[in-house]
Order: structure tokens, then C-alpha cells, then sequence
């Protein structure tokens, strides 16, 4: 199954929406602040094409928000209780669009690693899912075919000299360190 490719300029444009939306009614600018200041480097990412940078610190910018945006909402949750009625149906249209802004940030986490992967990146986060086929445990092997040995000598250096003098010549006067 192939990925679908979304744009980037589309997921910086939703979630912009988003945030300026969840922003109406009752979230702290502490959120507004977060949240903008990730789009910010989602700007940069799409002005920069072949930046590498950009597309990681965008990534690791949704990753974040995400847990700021749960402790945003926890905290500053029921204090809309008391509002009037009137501002009740702003509230509503403003928490549900700041709950769906949470939910769609691991959906772009993954669209945005997939294009980070695109442009050269090299981190590779394995998700479990070939772990699947192995017991459920995730593991990691080592190609230890490369490495040699430190119980082996190369054959190269001479054994029975082990201080590579050469044949014929006699050790110098001791050393007094």
C-alpha cells in the first residue's frame, strides 16, 4: 500500500485554521504562542524545499504541541462552565476545533516524517510494525561481520617480536623517566 502524498503547504494551512479557530473563546495565549510558533517553522519548511532542518524541527515542533496542547486543555478546560449562554456555542465551536487540531497532529506527524524521509533525512523510527511478525517484541540486531576480534592478532605484525625491533639490533640503553 503506497502512501498518499499530501502537501505540506496544506497541512500548515489546517492546522493554522485550526489553531486561529481553537483560539477564539478560552485557550491561553501561551497556546496561541506554541502553536503559532510551530506553523512559523512550517512556513520555513515549505520556503525551503530541500531543507532537511526544517521538516525535523516542524516534526518535532507537532510532536510537542501535542502533549502542550493536552495540558492546555486539562487546565483551562472547566473553567468555561461558567459562561454565559450566549458564548456558550462560541465556546463549543472553539473547543471543537482545538480537540480536532489535537487529533489530526499524529496524522501530520506521520505525513510530515514521510516527508522528511523524501528529502534525505536519516532517522529511522521504526512504529512496530515489523515487529509484528516476531513475537511482538521490537528487537535490534547488529551485523557483527565488520568487527574483528580482540582475542585475534593481526598476522601481519610479527609475534615472536612483539615490539617490532628489527631483527639484528640490540635494545637501547633504559630509559630513566
Amino acid at each position: 500500500m503506497e502512501i498518499p502524498a499530501v502537501n505540506l503547504k496544506a497541512i500548515v494551512l489546517m492546522h493554522w485554521l485550526l489553531t486561529i479557530w481553537g483560539c477564539m473563546a478560552w485557550l491561553p495565549p501561551s497556546y496561541a504562542w506554541g502553536n503559532f510558533s510551530v506553523l512559523a517553522v512550517g512556513v520555513w519548511a515549505v520556503a525551503q524545499r530541500d531543507s532537511i532542518d526544517a521538516v525535523l524541527m516542524f516534526l518535532i515542533g507537532i510532536a510537542v504541541t501535542i502533549l502542550t496542547d493536552i495540558i492546555h486543555f486539562g487546565i483551562y478546560y472547566p473553567l468555561a462552565e461558567g459562561l454565559a449562554e450566549r458564548n456558550r456555542d462560541t465556546f463549543r465551536f472553539s473547543a471543537g476545533m482545538a480537540i480536532l487540531g489535537l487529533l489530526l497532529k499524529p496524522v501530520s506527524c506521520f505525513f510530515v516524517y514521510q516527508m522528511y524521509r523524501e528529502r534525505g533525512g536519516d532517522y529511522n523510527v521504526n512504529f512496530g510494525l515489523s515487529c509484528l511478525y516476531t513475537a511482538g517484541f521490537p528487537s535490534v540486531t547488529r551485523n557483527r561481520d565488520a568487527y574483528q576480534s580482540i582475542d585475534q592478532q593481526d598476522q601481519s605484525t610479527s609475534s615472536a617480536n612483539p615490539f617490532n625491533q628489527a631483527e639484528g639490533t640490540k635494545p637501547g640503553p633504559p630509559h630513566s623517566y
